[in-house]
């Protein structure tokens, strides 16, 4: 941080070590009653949160909300994180790549929500602090020793869903290369656990937009492409099984989200012609695309259930797909 300087009410904290209800309030009234407007104020909210050791409830949710709101708000342009800004963020809410406390990975995911547009590197680095807590079992996340290390539970795949949500705002819509990856990282190292459905369910549809869509397509919204109600719920009876489950009525429904808006009344006809004929295009897989695919499934061992799924979907779902997949599309139906 830089030059860091204190109201006197700020430091008189800072120097008790405890923060109380009645301080919070002090600080919501009095001290910071215009918002945080300074980056010295918000270093200074960061001092405090580091240095008390006892802090009431109340404490985490103002802090989250003052601090987001010099960032996402008071810094120009409002609403748009810059590089610059979100370099900073990094820098004081991390030590040796991790973030320092839960509030501070609260603080990162409600920046993410708020603002309508993010460096994709930030949330990339919050994609990460999960990937630190369930591959290595490091970071905030696993203060209270209720996170397993190698398995991936319910509530890491919300967490993980909520970061990409937030990503998705302006000009953020389709999941990134860098998203991808730490995606396929979470996946390579906890394919052998009882990893809860729902990462199987989020997986594949996020991967699936990054490889539909980087070619350029106007691709579904974060919240179509991966919207929470899973897509395993038309299965035919006589199949059973994840995979089957995977590619059976569910397979239609997302390929459908590709291809036209929900609205299809006469009036939408002419816009869904057109946004098919995009669909078809984007559908396409590239050599670029097929080699990053490759890299991360690979071809040395048995396909894991999820990524069988995937390459299942891109097999019904592209028209054109560059013969280098052909291998890893034959090992499935």
């Amino acid at each position: 941080m830089g030059e860091l300087i204190m109201s006197a009410p700020v430091a008189g904290l800072t120097s008790k070590n405890r923060i109380a209800p009645e301080d919070v309030l002090m600080l919501r009234r009095d001290v910071f009653a215009d918002g945080v407007v300074t980056r010295g104020e918000a270093e200074a909210l960061f001092a405090l949160d580091q240095t008390a050791q006892d802090k009431c409830p109340e404490w985490a949710p103002f802090f989250v909300e003052a601090v987001t709101d010099y960032i996402v708000h008071q810094e120009k342009p409002s609403g748009y994180i810059s590089q610059d800004n979100a370099d900073w963020l990094v820098r004081t809410i991390s030590r040796d790549g991790m973030v320092d406390s839960r509030t501070e990975l609260e603080l990162l995911v409600h920046v993410l929500e708020k603002a309508r547009s993010t460096p994709s590197k930030l949330c990339v680095y919050a994609l990460e602090q999960v990937a630190h807590a369930v591959i290595d079992g490091k970071g905030p996340l696993m203060l209270g020793g209720a996170l397993v290390p190698g398995l991936i539970a319910k509530a890491e795949v919300e967490l993980l869903r909520r970061i990409l949500y937030a990503h998705g705002g302006d000009g953020n819509i389709a999941i990134t290369r860098g998203e991808a990856e730490v995606l396929f990282r979470i996946n390579e190292q906890t394919a052998q656990a009882k990893n809860d459905p729902s990462w199987n369910d989020l997986f594949v549809k996020a991967i699936a937009n990054f490889v539909m869509c980087s070619a350029g397509y106007e691709a579904p919204t974060r919240d179509v492409a991966l919207r929470q109600e899973s897509f395993l719920e038309h299965a035919e009876p006589e199949i059973g099984g994840f995979f089957s489950r995977m590619v059976s009525g569910g397979l239609a429904g997302i390929i459908e989200a590709y291809r036209s808006p929900d609205d299809i009344e006469a009036e939408w006809e002419a816009k869904n012609r057109a946004a098919e004929a995009l669909a078809r295009r984007a559908e396409t897989i590239d050599a670029g695309e097929a080699k990053w695919l490759i890299e991360h499934i690979g071809t040395n061992r048995p396909l894991y259930e999820n990524e069988r799924a995937l390459l299942t979907l891109i097999k019904h779902a592209s028209p054109e797909i560059h013969p280098a997949l052909r291998p890893l599309l034959d090992k499935v139906a």
